[in-house]
């Protein structure tokens, strides 16, 4: 008779291995559709690569699309570590990139550079921790399913995004086109490289996941949010406040995803249109299950996804194959991460 039995300790050779083993798997198992589709696929994986990293706008481009990767890939790592499942991330980006881009206009604040682009990353780090904490708030007091309340949040931040730069954010400049005013000059965030879209907010990304890294390391509210999400029984019999270390949670997770709307309005695109974010929310929570919920993880998971969804523009163009191959990559690789933690964690008796 064959048994699953929990491992006590898993080796850390074997947490390693397992999202480089999920991400071979599912490249193999893409490569069986790239041969179906006539390309050779050897090639296809070379283009891919080329696509993304084969010449300095490749790289900057693959780079400038990790930034948000990684803020959401943490906000989801964050409170998933605690078991505050929030699949809000989404809506908290758009409502994030509304603050920045309604306070940088030329009717928001007026203060100089220095002041204004810190001013305008917390507000939009505010707004994505309010549309967290409201869910949050409901599951405390009623027991709501976050789950529930926070995908649906999405849709209503959409629409009201859609409502404010159809509305009272409407560019009139934009020629009837739907999009919010412009943020001024002195709130785009610099740029990285010269006559490139890679701004500072990539920097910014990778220092709050060293930061977040060491909170749950080295500090007490690291340790609270870990067994919270271990055995919350256990952690309040040991006198944890998991109301209040769940509220801490909140702000952190939906201020990461407010954060990251705001750094794209900053760093990219100047205003808000509804299609601002082309999934960033989904995807981070794609990136956080492939880093394993680890901070530095979430980093090179999110370069992997960016480079599959660069990259696959150019191999589409260049042999005709179908750029949601990367979509493909990305869902399996998360689907064979899930398995790969299990065997992980667990070990086969007979």
């Amino acid at each position: 008779m064959i048994r699953f039995e929990r491992r006590t300790h898993v080796p850390f050779g074997l947490r390693l291995a397992a999202p480089i083993a999920a991400v071979l798997v599912a490249l193999a198992f893409a490569g069986i559709l790239i041969a179906i589709a006539g390309a050779p696929v050897l090639e296809a994986y070379r283009r891919m690569l080329i696509g993304a990293f084969g010449s300095r706008l490749a790289i900057t481009e693959t780079l400038t699309r990790t930034a948000p990767l990684i803020l959401t890939g943490l906000a989801a790592a964050v409170a998933f570590r605690a078991r505050l499942w929030n699949i809000g991330a989404e809506g908290q980006f758009l409502v994030g990139a509304l603050a920045a881009a309604a306070l940088g206009s030329q009717h928001g604040l007026h203060l100089p550079p220095v002041l204004l682009i810190p001013a305008l990353m917390l507000a939009g780090a505010v707004a994505g921790a309010l549309l967290l904490l409201g869910p949050l708030a409901l599951r405390l007091r009623f027991g709501v399913d976050e789950v529930v309340t926070t995908l649906l949040l999405n849709f209503v931040a959409l629409l009201f995004v859609s409502m404010m730069i159809e509305g009272a954010l409407k560019d009139p400049l934009a020629f009837g086109w739907p999009q919010s005013v412009p943020v001024v000059a002195d709130a785009m965030l610099p740029k990285l490289v010269a006559r490139t879209r890679l701004h500072v907010g990539l920097l910014v990304a990778i220092g709050l996941a060293v930061v977040i890294a060491l909170v749950q390391a080295r500090t007490v509210f690291g340790m609270e949010s870990r067994a919270a999400g271990l055995n919350p029984a256990a952690a309040r019999f040991a006198g944890v406040s998991l109301t209040g270390v769940l509220v801490k949670v909140a702000c952190i997770s939906g201020g990461l995803a407010g954060l990251a709307g705001a750094i794209e309005v900053l760093g990219v695109k100047a205003y808000v249109t509804t299609d601002l974010s082309p999934g960033f929310g989904y995807t981070g929570i794609v990136v956080a299950m492939l880093a394993a919920l680890n901070p530095i993880g979430v980093v090179f998971a999110a370069l992997f996804v960016a480079t599959m969804f660069v990259g696959a523009d150019s191999m589409s163009r260049a042999l005709g194959v179908p750029s949601f191959i990367a979509d493909v990559i990305v869902a399996m690789s998360l689907l064979a991460m899930l398995v790969a933690l299990s065997l992980a964690n667990y070990r086969i008796r007979r």
